[in-house]
């Protein structure tokens, strides 16, 4: 691996020493809906060199975060429990008192969804969501995040949503509203699902 050992049999050390490296994580997260290819990775990762993703997916193979799945990568069992880490990141990086910057993937606006939503009972709805390529299931049942998964056509969506630029969906009801007149995201069907979903998964501080 090109991370080198930290040397310790602390646990908090063993995980940096398998995704430590500058992308390990973000290589990570980009597989957390689902496998991708690496012509896939290298697309929502623009920043990242051929060379260091491919050194990068070697490494994570190597320490059990990743698998070979057909023709792509996917997250093994242990990979998977990164999860609650990236939820705690996600939070943490929210609140930080410098300004953001930079591309956010089609993946990582999804993910946000799942973030940080926030149970409301009593309704349901089937979304599907399609950005370029791309297509995004979402299921809710009596105001729970059931399932968010890509790949998968939604049989029947109540609504479909479609648009290159998604922060519309994670940005808050307002700016939902604003990306739909301005036409950055078209809404076919049950628009209402749709805010209300948004509504569920604003992040902190939006209204």
């Amino acid at each position: 691996m090109t991370v080198r050992s930290y040397g310790q049999a602390c646990p908090v050390a063993h995980a940096l020493d398998a995704v430590g490296d500058r992308w390990s994580l973000l290589v990570v997260r980009e597989l957390r809906l689902g496998p991708r290819r690496y012509s896939d990775l290298a697309a929502a990762l623009p920043g990242i060199g051929p060379s260091v993703l491919s050194q990068r997916l070697r490494d994570l193979v190597e320490a059990g975060v990743l698998e070979h799945r057909g023709p792509g990568y996917a997250l093994t069992a242990w990979g998977a429990g990164l999860e609650p880490v990236f939820r705690a990141l996600a939070a943490w990086g929210m609140a930080s008192p410098v300004p953001r910057a930079g591309s956010v993937s089609t993946d990582s606006v999804l993910l946000g969804l799942r973030t940080f939503f926030s149970r409301t009972p009593g309704w349901d709805a089937l979304v599907e969501v399609r950005a370029g390529r791309e297509v995004y299931r979402v299921v809710v049942v009596d105001g729970e995040l059931r399932e968010l998964s890509r790949g998968t056509p939604a049989q029947a969506p109540d609504a479909v949503v479609t648009g290159d630029d998604l922060d519309g969906l994670t940005d808050g009801p307002e700016a939902f509203d604003r990306a739909v007149a301005a036409g950055a995201l078209t809404v076919t069907g049950d628009a209402e699902a749709v805010r209300r979903l948004v509504a569920s998964a604003s992040r902190p501080g939006l209204p």
